[in-house]
């Protein structure tokens, strides 16, 4: 057994995978709601670095990361909303639509963040629990993180809760397996859709601007590296439920976390296959997931990307 292989790296590769799989959660949870909904938002990379972007200015013009966290999630969500008109209430192919939000995205900050490119910002530090944090192996696997870290665990339950406990969550499941039946027990479904497109957006922005207050703390031009491809097949790698994103998301943060660790130990491996592993994976899961079939038994909602149009007939 080579001697890289050792409880430091071990400990490492964790620390990796939460880090690396926190922008994932995030973006991850805001799908599922949307998704749940009966929208689906392809347009994650967009929202990402648009959240990315907005949070990093956000937090560098006014000192305070909290502003660029609240600006971030404004920003993806009210371009969320662009999605949530053209394929709500117009009706439009909610693939085309996702596809050009994340074009949008990408040449938007890429033309508004080249002024910023390279500067160091305001950010998250890690916090320090008393005892806790000391602990060996546990301190730094669980109680060595920034509070955006743990905002991101605890969003898990509260999404689990709003979905299967509340009423609100009873209408957003409804509208997103049959929106008909919803709208003749009186459930505004473009109200719904609405709410779920526009919270989903912030919970991407959120991810995104992780990536540049607490993952980075610096801005760098399309610094979101596909990782909103990645979150749309967590999605259906968690069957479309927050706990299972929970760990699907540390499942692909480890396998960026490992292949970096591996280039830095020096493993005689090609660089380019090792960055390739979290796309690898990431294919994987949308080949198992392409059959339709599939996506039935795993539990998507029925109503997924079917535009609701009252009175008609499915």
């Amino acid at each position: 057994m080579p001697e890289f292989f050792t409880s430091a790296l071990l400990i490492s590769v964790l620390v990796g995978a939460v880090r690396a799989g926190t922008p994932l959660l995030f973006a991850t949870l805001g799908e599922i709601l949307t998704e749940r909904a009966g929208v689906a938002n392809l347009g994650l990379e967009g929202l990402m670095i648009v959240g990315a972007l907005s949070g990093f200015m956000g937090a560098y013009y006014t000192q305070s990361p909290w502003i660029g966290v609240v600006v971030a999630m404004l920003c993806a969500g009210l371009l969320s909303l662009l999605h949530g008109f053209l394929c709500i209430t117009l009706k439009a192919d909610q693939v085309v639509s996702g596809i050009m939000l994340v074009l949008l995205g990408l040449g938007l900050t890429s033309f508004l963040g080249s002024s910023m490119v390279g500067k160091s910002g305001y950010g998250f530090d890690s916090l320090h629990f008393p005892v806790l944090s000391d602990l060996p192996f546990f301190g730094p696997v669980l109680f060595q993180y920034n509070i955006l870290v743990y905002v991101s665990v605890a969003c898990v339950p509260i999404l689990t809760i709003l979905l299967f406990k509340t009423r609100l969550g009873l209408e957003i499941i409804a509208v997103g397996e049959n929106p008909a039946t919803a709208d003749t027990l009186g459930i505004s479904v473009d109200r719904v859709r609405y709410l779920c497109v526009f919270l989903g957006g912030m919970l991407a922005g959120l991810g995104g601007c992780f990536l540049s207050l607490a993952y980075t703390r610096i801005w760098v031009d399309q610094m979101t590296a596909g990782r909103g491809w990645i979150a749309i097949a967590l999605v259906i790698f968690s069957a479309w439920t927050p706990k299972r994103a929970l760990i699907g998301a540390y499942f692909f943060g480890g396998i960026e976390g490992l292949q970096l660790r591996l280039q830095a130990a020096g493993i005689g491996v090609s660089y380019h296959l090792l960055q390739m592993m979290p796309y690898a994976a990431t294919i994987l899961v949308l080949l198992f997931s392409a059959r339709e079939t599939f996506r039935r038994k795993i539990g998507a909602p029925e109503a997924l990307m079917k535009p609701y149009r009252r009175g008609e007939r499915e």
